[in-house]
């Protein structure tokens, strides 16, 4: 078989991820191509974007690569990929989860302060809603960019501390000082390498079963099924975490206002069956419990 086109955007991070995709096939013998996809509004498709649904703002281009046959595979960091995916396009391998937690990166003149003294930089409404929940009476600076840049951002700007995501740390052996925050609970499917494939290309498909890391699949389907029920298309302050030990599964997941005062929250054990479908399940007694009304007022503030 021919090298297997691995689609990845050019960000150190997702670089990473791409040559960790290309290990595990490696290992198995297969041969490999990583194919940096630099983004670009001018792809050729006979239909257009919208009609596919191609929505992820981090996904975009990659979709379409697959879609013209400019790659076989694409690597994903699978919180950035939305539930609904585009038509042809299919999720067919899940990496083993690593780092799944949100942690606090201070700069040096905030190290004595106390979390509710904290100014914090993020632009994730769920970090900020879970931040307001413990601490309402927290300042906020918004933030963007790679690891990099946010850490620049953070010894220069006017604020004290940021959040970020662990496994993008450890995957890029940063040396820095974190703090654990239990208070949070991680996006869903933070912490985990997905890789899309076209599901017409099943020979490469089957190849990808092989490379599978089958408890990581069940929690984030369950992750990402409570997300979709709840979520209605809008971007809202949903954390969701599930953990497979032996056979049974801990979920612990919440959907809150945009200031943090109004906190839904689900924790539950269970044993696991493939018939069940736990992450809507879960989400619906969400919805009825006041997730609804909630979701609703959240769609109204932007």
């Amino acid at each position: 078989m021919k090298s297997i086109r691995i689609g990845t955007r050019n960000s150190a991070l997702a670089l990473w991820q791409a040559r960790e995709v290309a290990r595990n096939l490696q290992n198995r013998n297969y041969l490999t191509e990583i194919v940096p996809i630099v983004s670009s509004g001018d792809k050729n498709l006979n239909q257009p974007l919208y009609s596919l649904g191609i929505t992820g703002v981090f996904t975009r281009d990659l979709d379409v690569a697959l879609l013209n046959d400019e790659i076989d595979i694409a690597v994903h960091s699978l919180k950035d990929v939305p539930t609904q995916l585009p038509q042809n396009i299919e999720i067919v391998a899940y990496l083993e989860r690593d780092f799944p937690q949100d942690v606090l990166i201070r700069k040096e003149s905030s190290r004595n302060k106390e979390f509710h003294e904290l100014k914090l930089a993020t632009s994730s409404l769920r970090r900020r809603a879970f931040w307001l929940k413990n601490y309402p009476h927290a300042e906020f600076s918004d933030i963007r960019g790679n690891i990099q840049t946010r850490l620049q951002k953070l010894e220069e700007g006017d604020f004290d501390a940021t959040i970020l995501s662990l496994a993008g740390i450890k995957r890029m052996k940063m040396d820095i000082d974190y703090e654990m925050l239990p208070l949070m609970i991680p996006a869903a499917s933070q912490g985990v390498i997905a890789v899309a494939g076209h599901s017409d290309k099943t020979e490469i498909n089957e190849i990808l079963s092989q490379i599978n890391h089958k408890k990581t699949q069940i929690c984030v389907e369950i992750e990402r099924n409570f997300l979709s029920t709840l979520e209605g298309g809008c971007t809202a302050p949903i954390g969701a975490f599930a953990e497979m030990i032996e056979n049974q599964i801990c979920f612990k997941a919440a959907l809150c206002s945009l200031d943090g005062k109004n906190c839904i929250a689900t924790d539950e054990n269970f044993e696991y069956n493939d018939t069940e479908n736990f992450g809507e399940k879960f989400a619906k007694i969400v919805l009825e419990n006041g997730g609804k009304e909630l979701m609703t007022e959240i769609k109204n503030s932007y």
